[in-house]
């Protein structure tokens, strides 16, 4: 089967996304928060496990990127991942009970995650 041409450089772009945020987020929350005029958490896991978790998916899209056929399954939880945290956010964000600044990284995701099932049905083996 031939890979289409996109879906690599989709999944290196989401790798690069979600590694970056999520090490980004894993050191620099309390200066992130603060500039955006958000409330700590009560205790800093509650931050850095997500954060370590969305790098950790980094890696797994990165994964993805070098063998896409391989890794199908990879793209089913990429999929769950991005809607998760887009449908969570946005569901806030439309109430208005969830601070601006994670309206853009909800909006990211739901496009990922619509890219990614039109990645997962482009690799489909003829046929099936």
């Amino acid at each position: 089967m031939t890979i289409p041409a996109w879906i690599r450089p989709l999944f290196l772009l989401a790798a690069a996304y979600d590694l970056i945020l999520g090490v980004v987020f894993l050191v620099a929350f309390k200066v992130i928060y603060a500039r955006f005029d958000i409330a700590l958490p009560n205790h800093p896991a509650y931050v850095q496990l997500n954060a370590a978790l969305i790098a950790i998916f980094g890696i797994g899209f990165w994964f993805v990127a070098r063998a896409p056929e391989r890794n199908r399954d990879l793209i089913k939880l990429g999929i769950l991942l991005k809607l998760a945290f887009a449908v969570t956010v946005l569901s806030y964000w439309f109430r208005h009970a969830i601070p601006d600044m994670w309206a853009p990284f909800a909006w990211a995701d739901l496009a990922f995650a619509v890219a990614f099932v039109a990645a997962l049905a482009a690799l489909r083996p003829r046929g099936a």
